[in-house]
Protein backbone atom coordinates (compact mmCIF):
# COMPACT_ATOMS: atom_id res chain seq x y z
CA UNK A 1 0.00 0.00 0.00
CA UNK A 2 2.33 3.04 0.84
CA UNK A 3 5.40 3.54 3.38
CA UNK A 4 8.34 6.09 2.70
CA UNK A 5 12.00 4.79 3.23
CA UNK A 6 15.00 6.94 3.65
CA UNK A 7 17.97 5.36 1.41
CA UNK A 8 19.98 5.29 4.56
CA UNK A 9 20.18 2.57 6.75
CA UNK A 10 18.03 2.97 9.95
CA UNK A 11 20.38 0.74 12.30
CA UNK A 12 22.86 -1.37 11.28
CA UNK A 13 23.09 -5.16 12.99
CA UNK A 14 25.56 -7.32 13.73
CA UNK A 15 24.36 -10.70 11.51
CA UNK A 16 26.35 -11.62 8.54
CA UNK A 17 25.54 -13.83 5.87
CA UNK A 18 29.48 -15.15 6.58
CA UNK A 19 30.76 -16.07 3.26
CA UNK A 20 27.98 -15.77 0.95
CA UNK A 21 26.97 -13.31 -1.77
CA UNK A 22 23.41 -12.31 -2.16
CA UNK A 23 22.28 -12.13 -5.78
CA UNK A 24 19.17 -9.92 -5.69
CA UNK A 25 16.58 -10.56 -8.72
CA UNK A 26 14.81 -7.37 -9.62
CA UNK A 27 13.36 -8.33 -12.82
CA UNK A 28 10.12 -7.11 -11.53
CA UNK A 29 10.52 -3.63 -10.78
CA UNK A 30 12.83 -3.30 -14.15
CA UNK A 31 9.81 -5.00 -16.11
CA UNK A 32 7.79 -2.62 -14.45
CA UNK A 33 9.54 0.61 -15.13
CA UNK A 34 6.79 2.28 -17.12
CA UNK A 35 4.14 1.68 -14.65
CA UNK A 36 3.27 4.23 -12.01
CA UNK A 37 0.96 2.43 -9.41
CA UNK A 38 2.63 -0.53 -7.95
CA UNK A 39 1.15 -3.96 -6.99
CA UNK A 40 1.99 -5.10 -3.79
CA UNK A 41 4.85 -7.56 -4.86
CA UNK A 42 6.21 -4.93 -6.63
CA UNK A 43 6.51 -2.93 -3.12
CA UNK A 44 8.41 -6.31 -1.09
CA UNK A 45 11.03 -6.33 -4.20
CA UNK A 46 11.58 -2.87 -3.73
CA UNK A 47 12.01 -3.34 0.10
CA UNK A 48 13.87 -5.95 -0.47
CA UNK A 49 16.53 -4.15 -2.60
CA UNK A 50 16.74 -1.45 0.12
CA UNK A 51 16.51 -3.05 3.32
CA UNK A 52 19.49 -5.59 1.89
CA UNK A 53 21.30 -2.17 0.64
CA UNK A 54 21.40 -0.95 4.46
CA UNK A 55 22.18 -4.67 5.83
CA UNK A 56 24.89 -6.30 4.07
CA UNK A 57 25.76 -4.23 0.83
CA UNK A 58 29.09 -5.52 0.48
CA UNK A 59 28.19 -8.94 -0.43
CA UNK A 60 25.17 -7.61 -2.29
CA UNK A 61 24.63 -7.79 -6.06
CA UNK A 62 21.87 -7.27 -8.11
CA UNK A 63 20.28 -9.06 -11.44
CA UNK A 64 17.08 -9.54 -13.45
CA UNK A 65 15.78 -10.60 -16.64
CA UNK A 66 15.41 -8.42 -19.33
CA UNK A 67 12.20 -6.97 -20.19
CA UNK A 68 12.11 -8.88 -23.32
CA UNK A 69 13.37 -11.79 -22.06
CA UNK A 70 16.63 -13.87 -22.02
CA UNK A 71 19.00 -13.23 -18.60
CA UNK A 72 19.99 -9.88 -18.27
CA UNK A 73 23.11 -10.45 -16.28
CA UNK A 74 24.15 -8.44 -13.09
CA UNK A 75 23.17 -4.65 -12.67
CA UNK A 76 25.37 -1.76 -11.70
CA UNK A 77 24.99 -0.92 -8.39
CA UNK A 78 25.08 2.77 -8.24
CA UNK A 79 22.93 2.74 -10.98
CA UNK A 80 20.22 0.31 -8.59
CA UNK A 81 19.91 2.85 -6.09
CA UNK A 82 19.41 5.61 -8.87
CA UNK A 83 16.30 3.28 -10.17
CA UNK A 84 15.27 2.80 -6.49
CA UNK A 85 14.71 6.21 -5.59
CA UNK A 86 13.10 7.14 -8.98
CA UNK A 87 10.79 4.31 -8.59
CA UNK A 88 9.77 5.89 -4.81
CA UNK A 89 9.70 9.18 -6.43
CA UNK A 90 6.92 8.11 -8.86
CA UNK A 91 4.94 5.84 -6.62
CA UNK A 92 4.23 8.55 -4.29
CA UNK A 93 3.64 11.29 -6.91
CA UNK A 94 2.23 9.66 -9.39
CA UNK A 95 -1.14 11.66 -9.33
CA UNK A 96 1.01 14.70 -10.49
CA UNK A 97 3.51 13.46 -12.44
CA UNK A 98 3.84 13.52 -16.53
CA UNK A 99 3.43 10.48 -18.05
CA UNK A 100 5.73 11.44 -20.48
CA UNK A 101 8.59 12.38 -18.48
CA UNK A 102 8.07 8.83 -16.42
CA UNK A 103 8.28 7.30 -19.55
CA UNK A 104 11.39 8.79 -20.73
CA UNK A 105 13.07 8.85 -17.52
CA UNK A 106 12.33 5.28 -17.30
CA UNK A 107 14.29 4.63 -20.80
CA UNK A 108 17.69 6.69 -18.74
CA UNK A 109 17.72 4.52 -15.71
CA UNK A 110 16.68 1.21 -18.28
CA UNK A 111 20.08 1.79 -20.36
CA UNK A 112 21.97 2.92 -17.15
CA UNK A 113 21.06 -0.59 -15.85
CA UNK A 114 22.39 -2.50 -19.02
CA UNK A 115 23.34 -5.98 -18.02
CA UNK A 116 27.40 -6.92 -17.15
CA UNK A 117 29.35 -9.79 -17.63
CA UNK A 118 29.09 -12.15 -14.77
CA UNK A 119 32.36 -11.96 -12.30
CA UNK A 120 34.42 -15.67 -11.39
CA UNK A 121 33.52 -17.22 -8.59
CA UNK A 122 34.86 -16.46 -5.43
CA UNK A 123 32.69 -17.38 -2.33
CA UNK A 124 29.22 -19.39 -1.90
CA UNK A 125 26.14 -17.15 -4.64
CA UNK A 126 22.62 -17.53 -3.02
CA UNK A 127 20.20 -16.01 -5.53
CA UNK A 128 17.36 -14.25 -4.00
CA UNK A 129 13.90 -13.79 -5.77
CA UNK A 130 10.85 -11.74 -3.79
CA UNK A 131 8.86 -12.32 -6.84
CA UNK A 132 7.21 -14.88 -9.24
CA UNK A 133 8.10 -13.60 -12.18
CA UNK A 134 9.48 -15.96 -15.01
CA UNK A 135 9.69 -18.64 -12.53
CA UNK A 136 6.86 -20.63 -14.71
CA UNK A 137 10.37 -20.97 -17.23
CA UNK A 138 11.99 -24.17 -15.16
CA UNK A 139 14.71 -24.58 -17.58
CA UNK A 140 15.66 -20.87 -17.75
CA UNK A 141 15.93 -20.19 -14.03
CA UNK A 142 17.77 -22.95 -13.72
CA UNK A 143 19.93 -22.23 -16.59
CA UNK A 144 20.08 -18.47 -14.54
CA UNK A 145 21.58 -20.64 -11.38
CA UNK A 146 24.07 -22.48 -13.42
CA UNK A 147 25.51 -19.32 -15.17
CA UNK A 148 25.83 -17.93 -11.45
CA UNK A 149 26.94 -20.94 -9.64
CA UNK A 150 24.06 -19.80 -7.14
CA UNK A 151 22.30 -21.80 -5.28
CA UNK A 152 18.12 -20.60 -4.79
CA UNK A 153 16.31 -19.07 -2.03
CA UNK A 154 12.25 -18.01 -3.21
CA UNK A 155 9.95 -15.84 -1.43
CA UNK A 156 6.16 -17.26 -1.79
CA UNK A 157 3.40 -14.72 -2.08
CA UNK A 158 0.52 -17.37 -2.31
CA UNK A 159 -0.87 -20.30 -3.54
CA UNK A 160 -3.88 -19.31 -4.82
CA UNK A 161 -4.55 -20.05 -8.39
CA UNK A 162 -3.86 -23.69 -7.21
CA UNK A 163 -6.24 -23.91 -4.02
CA UNK A 164 -8.77 -21.69 -5.83
CA UNK A 165 -8.77 -21.94 -9.52
CA UNK A 166 -11.99 -20.00 -9.82
CA UNK A 167 -10.21 -16.80 -8.53
CA UNK A 168 -7.59 -17.29 -11.48
CA UNK A 169 -6.99 -15.44 -14.77
CA UNK A 170 -7.69 -17.59 -17.36
CA UNK A 171 -4.94 -20.14 -17.69
CA UNK A 172 -3.63 -18.54 -14.67
CA UNK A 173 -3.74 -22.02 -12.38
CA UNK A 174 -1.74 -23.67 -14.97
CA UNK A 175 0.87 -20.51 -15.08
CA UNK A 176 1.29 -20.78 -10.88
CA UNK A 177 1.88 -24.96 -11.16
CA UNK A 178 4.43 -24.30 -13.13
CA UNK A 179 6.04 -21.55 -11.54
CA UNK A 180 5.43 -24.04 -8.06
CA UNK A 181 7.28 -26.80 -10.10
CA UNK A 182 10.39 -24.64 -10.09
CA UNK A 183 10.28 -23.89 -6.85
CA UNK A 184 9.69 -27.19 -5.66
CA UNK A 185 12.84 -28.52 -7.98
CA UNK A 186 15.35 -25.77 -7.68
CA UNK A 187 14.84 -23.89 -4.68
CA UNK A 188 16.98 -24.44 -1.98
CA UNK A 189 15.47 -22.45 0.57
CA UNK A 190 11.80 -20.93 0.79
CA UNK A 191 10.31 -18.14 2.74
CA UNK A 192 6.34 -17.95 3.19
CA UNK A 193 5.03 -14.20 3.84
CA UNK A 194 2.58 -16.44 6.43
CA UNK A 195 2.28 -19.82 7.64
CA UNK A 196 -1.08 -20.36 5.94
CA UNK A 197 1.05 -19.73 2.48
CA UNK A 198 3.45 -22.95 3.91
CA UNK A 199 0.98 -24.67 4.53
CA UNK A 200 -1.21 -24.14 1.27
CA UNK A 201 2.45 -24.72 -0.59
CA UNK A 202 3.68 -28.01 1.67
CA UNK A 203 1.57 -30.45 -0.52
CA UNK A 204 2.72 -29.49 -3.42
CA UNK A 205 6.44 -29.85 -2.90
CA UNK A 206 9.00 -32.51 -4.02
CA UNK A 207 11.10 -33.95 -0.77
CA UNK A 208 14.22 -31.97 -1.08
CA UNK A 209 16.58 -33.10 1.84
CA UNK A 210 17.92 -30.33 3.79
CA UNK A 211 15.52 -27.68 2.29
CA UNK A 212 15.20 -24.67 4.87
CA UNK A 213 11.47 -23.79 4.93
CA UNK A 214 10.15 -20.29 7.03
CA UNK A 215 7.66 -18.18 7.57
CA UNK A 216 8.29 -14.62 7.72
CA UNK A 217 5.34 -12.01 7.37
CA UNK A 218 6.06 -8.71 5.13
CA UNK A 219 7.13 -5.80 6.81
CA UNK A 220 4.97 -2.71 7.54
CA UNK A 221 6.47 0.46 8.27
CA UNK A 222 3.87 3.70 8.31
CA UNK A 223 4.77 6.66 5.96
CA UNK A 224 6.36 9.82 7.19
CA UNK A 225 5.18 11.18 3.75
CA UNK A 226 3.02 14.17 4.59
CA UNK A 227 -0.51 13.55 3.50
CA UNK A 228 -2.76 15.74 1.17
CA UNK A 229 -6.07 16.04 1.07
CA UNK A 230 -8.41 13.62 -0.73
CA UNK A 231 -11.13 13.78 -2.87
CA UNK A 232 -13.60 12.20 -0.51
CA UNK A 233 -15.70 14.36 1.72
CA UNK A 234 -15.67 13.91 5.44
CA UNK A 235 -19.01 15.09 5.56
CA UNK A 236 -20.29 11.72 6.49
CA UNK A 237 -18.68 8.54 7.66
CA UNK A 238 -16.95 6.70 4.95
CA UNK A 239 -15.12 3.35 4.82
CA UNK A 240 -12.22 2.04 2.42
CA UNK A 241 -11.89 -0.97 0.61
CA UNK A 242 -8.34 -1.73 -0.83
CA UNK A 243 -7.83 -3.60 -4.14
CA UNK A 244 -8.12 -4.53 -7.42
CA UNK A 245 -11.52 -5.21 -8.33
CA UNK A 246 -11.47 -8.93 -9.15
CA UNK A 247 -14.07 -11.72 -7.37
CA UNK A 248 -11.48 -12.78 -5.22
CA UNK A 249 -11.55 -9.75 -3.23
CA UNK A 250 -15.51 -10.17 -2.93
CA UNK A 251 -17.02 -6.69 -3.82
CA UNK A 252 -20.22 -7.84 -4.53
CA UNK A 253 -21.02 -8.14 -1.13
CA UNK A 254 -19.68 -4.97 -0.44
CA UNK A 255 -22.10 -3.32 -2.91
CA UNK A 256 -24.80 -5.33 -1.73
CA UNK A 257 -24.51 -4.23 1.69
CA UNK A 258 -24.46 -0.63 0.43
CA UNK A 259 -27.19 -0.81 -1.59
CA UNK A 260 -29.17 -2.01 1.93
CA UNK A 261 -27.73 0.57 3.68
CA UNK A 262 -28.97 3.48 1.43
CA UNK A 263 -32.21 2.31 1.38
CA UNK A 264 -32.15 2.13 5.36
CA UNK A 265 -29.98 5.62 6.18
CA UNK A 266 -31.10 7.43 2.40
CA UNK A 267 -28.59 10.06 2.38
CA UNK A 268 -27.30 9.30 6.00
CA UNK A 269 -26.09 6.37 4.81
CA UNK A 270 -22.10 5.82 5.00
CA UNK A 271 -20.04 5.95 1.80
CA UNK A 272 -17.90 3.38 0.80
CA UNK A 273 -14.20 4.12 -0.95
CA UNK A 274 -13.18 1.39 -3.34
CA UNK A 275 -9.52 1.96 -4.24
CA UNK A 276 -7.92 -0.38 -6.77
CA UNK A 277 -8.27 -0.48 -10.47
CA UNK A 278 -10.50 -2.82 -12.01
CA UNK A 279 -9.56 -6.39 -12.82
CA UNK A 280 -11.04 -8.93 -15.00
CA UNK A 281 -14.12 -11.40 -14.90
CA UNK A 282 -15.65 -9.07 -12.95
CA UNK A 283 -18.88 -7.67 -15.25
CA UNK A 284 -21.66 -8.10 -12.53
CA UNK A 285 -19.38 -5.84 -10.15
CA UNK A 286 -18.49 -3.13 -12.88
CA UNK A 287 -22.33 -2.98 -14.34
CA UNK A 288 -23.44 -2.35 -10.66
CA UNK A 289 -20.58 0.29 -10.77
CA UNK A 290 -22.08 1.85 -13.51
CA UNK A 291 -25.50 1.54 -13.83
CA UNK A 292 -26.97 1.37 -10.10
CA UNK A 293 -28.13 4.66 -9.40
CA UNK A 294 -29.13 3.94 -5.91
CA UNK A 295 -25.19 3.82 -5.02
CA UNK A 296 -24.17 6.97 -7.41
CA UNK A 297 -22.86 9.65 -4.33
CA UNK A 298 -22.82 6.18 -2.05
CA UNK A 299 -20.09 4.63 -3.46
CA UNK A 300 -16.61 6.07 -4.71
CA UNK A 301 -14.46 4.33 -7.53
CA UNK A 302 -10.62 5.54 -7.10
CA UNK A 303 -8.95 3.56 -9.88
CA UNK A 304 -5.25 4.94 -9.23
CA UNK A 305 -4.20 7.01 -6.02
CA UNK A 306 -1.13 7.92 -4.67
CA UNK A 307 0.76 7.04 -1.84
CA UNK A 308 0.06 10.58 -0.21
CA UNK A 309 -4.00 10.54 -1.09
CA UNK A 310 -4.36 6.98 0.29
CA UNK A 311 -2.53 8.05 3.48
CA UNK A 312 -4.52 11.10 3.90
CA UNK A 313 -8.11 9.01 2.85
CA UNK A 314 -7.48 6.33 5.65
CA UNK A 315 -6.92 8.49 8.69
CA UNK A 316 -10.27 9.42 8.53
CA UNK A 317 -12.05 6.16 7.19
CA UNK A 318 -14.83 4.97 9.98
CA UNK A 319 -12.77 0.76 8.92
CA UNK A 320 -11.10 -0.70 6.84
CA UNK A 321 -13.36 -3.57 4.83
CA UNK A 322 -11.42 -6.70 3.90
CA UNK A 323 -14.02 -9.53 2.50
CA UNK A 324 -11.40 -10.93 0.30
CA UNK A 325 -12.27 -14.73 -0.01
CA UNK A 326 -8.76 -15.81 -0.04
CA UNK A 327 -5.65 -14.20 0.98
CA UNK A 328 -1.84 -14.56 0.84
CA UNK A 329 -1.16 -12.52 3.87
CA UNK A 330 -3.22 -9.62 4.09
CA UNK A 331 -1.38 -6.05 3.76
CA UNK A 332 -4.30 -4.04 4.20
CA UNK A 333 -4.52 -5.24 7.28
CA UNK A 334 -1.79 -4.39 9.10
CA UNK A 335 -1.18 -1.31 7.31
CA UNK A 336 -4.57 -0.05 7.96
CA UNK A 337 -3.51 -1.03 11.59
CA UNK A 338 -0.13 0.20 11.96
CA UNK A 339 -2.41 3.71 10.74
CA UNK A 340 -4.36 2.87 13.91
CA UNK A 341 -7.36 2.75 11.92
CA UNK A 342 -9.93 -0.47 12.79
CA UNK A 343 -10.32 -2.94 10.54
CA UNK A 344 -13.09 -5.24 9.25
CA UNK A 345 -12.09 -8.47 7.73
CA UNK A 346 -13.11 -12.14 6.44
CA UNK A 347 -12.17 -14.66 8.91
CA UNK A 348 -9.11 -16.26 6.79
CA UNK A 349 -6.09 -17.76 8.87
CA UNK A 350 -3.54 -15.54 6.95
CA UNK A 351 -5.31 -12.54 7.93
CA UNK A 352 -5.69 -13.44 11.83
CA UNK A 353 -2.08 -14.27 11.33
CA UNK A 354 -1.56 -10.15 10.42
CA UNK A 355 -4.45 -8.69 12.88
CA UNK A 356 -4.24 -11.33 15.76
CA UNK A 357 -7.25 -10.47 18.21
CA UNK A 358 -7.80 -6.87 16.72
CA UNK A 359 -10.05 -6.60 14.01
CA UNK A 360 -13.28 -8.02 13.55
CA UNK A 361 -13.71 -11.57 11.63
CA UNK A 362 -17.03 -12.20 9.69
CA UNK A 363 -17.47 -15.06 6.76
CA UNK A 364 -16.76 -13.74 4.03
CA UNK A 365 -20.64 -14.68 2.44
CA UNK A 366 -22.22 -13.35 5.66
CA UNK A 367 -23.75 -10.39 4.26
CA UNK A 368 -26.22 -9.57 7.15
CA UNK A 369 -23.13 -9.61 9.67
CA UNK A 370 -21.36 -7.62 7.11
CA UNK A 371 -24.26 -4.94 6.82
CA UNK A 372 -24.87 -5.28 10.54
CA UNK A 373 -20.81 -4.25 11.93
CA UNK A 374 -20.47 -1.73 9.22
CA UNK A 375 -23.52 0.17 10.48
CA UNK A 376 -22.74 -0.15 13.87
CA UNK A 377 -19.00 1.23 13.30
CA UNK A 378 -20.62 4.14 11.43
CA UNK A 379 -22.13 5.24 14.19
CA UNK A 380 -20.25 8.03 15.97
CA UNK A 381 -20.90 6.21 19.58
CA UNK A 382 -20.09 2.79 18.27
CA UNK A 383 -18.58 0.69 21.11
CA UNK A 384 -17.52 -1.98 19.13
CA UNK A 385 -15.42 0.02 17.29
CA UNK A 386 -14.36 1.91 20.72
CA UNK A 387 -13.30 -1.89 21.77
CA UNK A 388 -11.18 -2.47 18.52
CA UNK A 389 -9.17 0.50 19.49
CA UNK A 390 -8.53 -0.71 22.76
CA UNK A 391 -7.32 -3.73 21.41
CA UNK A 392 -5.26 -1.92 18.82
CA UNK A 393 -3.09 -0.46 21.71
CA UNK A 394 -1.57 -4.10 21.98
CA UNK A 395 -0.91 -4.80 18.73
CA UNK A 396 2.53 -3.83 16.42
CA UNK A 397 3.25 -4.74 13.31
CA UNK A 398 6.26 -6.78 11.71
CA UNK A 399 9.23 -4.41 10.55
CA UNK A 400 11.04 -5.48 7.21
CA UNK A 401 14.13 -5.38 9.46
CA UNK A 402 12.56 -8.22 11.04
CA UNK A 403 11.56 -10.07 7.60
CA UNK A 404 14.87 -8.90 6.31
CA UNK A 405 16.35 -11.12 9.70
CA UNK A 406 14.70 -14.29 8.40
CA UNK A 407 15.97 -14.04 4.96
CA UNK A 408 19.51 -13.61 5.92
CA UNK A 409 19.13 -17.15 7.82
CA UNK A 410 18.02 -18.55 5.50
CA UNK A 411 20.53 -17.41 3.06
CA UNK A 412 22.57 -18.24 5.63
CA UNK A 413 21.70 -21.86 6.45
CA UNK A 414 21.49 -22.55 2.25
CA UNK A 415 25.21 -21.19 2.41
CA UNK A 416 26.47 -23.28 5.21
CA UNK A 417 24.85 -26.03 3.58
CA UNK A 418 26.68 -25.56 0.40
CA UNK A 419 30.14 -25.33 1.86
CA UNK A 420 32.59 -27.64 0.47
CA UNK A 421 30.57 -28.83 -2.63
CA UNK A 422 30.23 -26.09 -5.50
CA UNK A 423 27.54 -24.59 -6.18
CA UNK A 424 25.03 -24.54 -9.13
CA UNK A 425 23.51 -27.29 -10.65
Amino acid sequence: MFFSRSFLPRRRRNAVVQDAQIILDLSRLLGRAYHTTPTGIDRVEFSYALELLARVPDRLCFAAVHPAGGYYGRLDTASVRQFLAFTQAKWQNRDIADPQAIKAAAIRHLFALRPRAVPPLSANRVYVQASPHHLEKTAFVRQILKSEHAHFVNLVHDVIPLTHPEFARPNGATEHARRVETISELADGIIGNSAATIAALLPHLKDRPGRAIRTAHLGCEWSDVPPVNSNVSADRPYFVCVGTIEPRKNHLLLLNVWRRLVERFGEGAPKLVMVGRRGWENENVIDILERSTVLSGHVVEEADMSDRKLAELLSGARAMLLPSFAEGYGMPVAEALAAGVPVIASDLQSLREVGGDVPEYLDPIDGLGWYDMIADYARSDSSARARQFDRLLGWSPTFWSDHIDIVLDVVRTVSDAASGRPGGR
